[in-house]
């Protein structure tokens, strides 16, 4: 658990954190989404101290980050930037490896854990291991630096904008990814974005910010159906997208599959069939007009529909 109290970090005259509190549960998916210059990157960093507070405290598990020096904390803590990082002289295996070497790890261990990961991230490795990052693709040297940040099996996962450079197609297999991977190895993670819909797709809470002050912190659910503020509500689109564009419009773009549970209206927004998926829990929804079903819909036709202009 990483329970963040009254954070606040100055730079001279500025606040750019302003005292921020929240704590984020074990196991959770913590985003944080704001514009930019709001904050959330220098938040994100207080929590490793490769930024220092100004005042306020950092406490994971109960302790208290100050306490313990700052190189052994970093190791603890796994931390994946946008344009993923890696050392250009080094092998993927070898930049996988970097954090396990530092802790002492024996070479079977290290070797091990490599070929683990890149199994996990569909990446062979006889094929990927001995490669250098300049001969692999965008999507490939994203996927290798996140390998690199859970290489010392850490609870904690930092991420900082991991897939603002990525192509749409890339992007959403990305956070596909990143999703299965947090399911099987429980891991706790605080992925900054700029992006509420990424937000609302990875977050199981999302903290939202501007000018360096927490605005509302709370699940997807919460902030679709009750946004705290004008500016909230603005981030999660307004009136578009999930006002103007008729479900009836998505669902009539696919054939009536396996969707399960109660059918919502064709007549409903999308906000309210995004609303209606994270509440239940479902990836797919049957729509019907008029007591007849006419298709069914998905997180992915919401997300995909909402992209495309009115």
């Amino acid at each position: 658990m990483i329970d963040i109290q009254e954070l606040t970090k100055v730079y001279g005259q500025t606040t750019v954190v302003d005292k921020v509190s929240l704590t984020v549960e074990a196991g959770d998916v913590c985003a944080i989404v704001g514009t930019s210059g709001s904050g959330k990157t220098t938040l994100l960093r207080m929590i490793n101290r490769l930024v220092e507070p100004t005042s306020g405290k950092v406490l994971i598990d109960g302790q208290d980050t100050r306490s313990v020096p700052a190189h052994e904390l970093r190791r603890r803590i796994g931390y994946a930037i946008q344009g993923h990082g890696l050392f250009p002289h080094r092998t993927v295996g070898q930049n996988i490896g970097t954090v396990p070497h530092l802790l002492g790890w024996d070479a079977a261990r290290i070797s091990a854990r490599v070929d683990e990961l890149l199994d996990l991230f569909q990446l062979d490795p006889a094929q990927f291991r001995d490669r250098m990052p300049n001969e692999l693709s965008g999507g490939q040297q994203q996927r290798v630096g996140v390998a690199r940040a859970l290489a010392a099996e850490p609870n904690i996962l930092l991420m900082d904008e991991p897939f603002g450079a990525l192509d749409p197609v890339i992007r959403a297999k990305a956070q596909e990814d990143l999703l299965a991977i947090q399911k099987r190895f429980n891991t706790t993670i605080v992925l900054v974005t700029h992006d509420m819909e990424e937000a609302i797709h990875l977050g199981s809470r999302i903290a939202v910010m501007d000018g360096g002050k927490l605005l509302q912190y709370a699940t997807p659910q919460d902030i679709l159906a009750n946004p705290a503020t004008d500016f909230v509500a603005e981030l999660i689109g307004g009136d578009r997208p999930f006002r103007l564009l008729s479900l009836a419009r998505v669902a009539s773009l696919v054939q009536p599959g396996e969707a399960k549970g109660a059918p919502i209206q064709a007549s409903a927004s999308l906000r309210e069939a995004y609303a209606e998926c994270l509440w239940s829990g479902r990836d797919a929804l049957p729509v019907s007009d008029n007591g007849q079903l006419i298709g069914q819909v998905s997180r992915a036709d919401l997300a995909r529909a909402a992209a495309r202009p009115s």
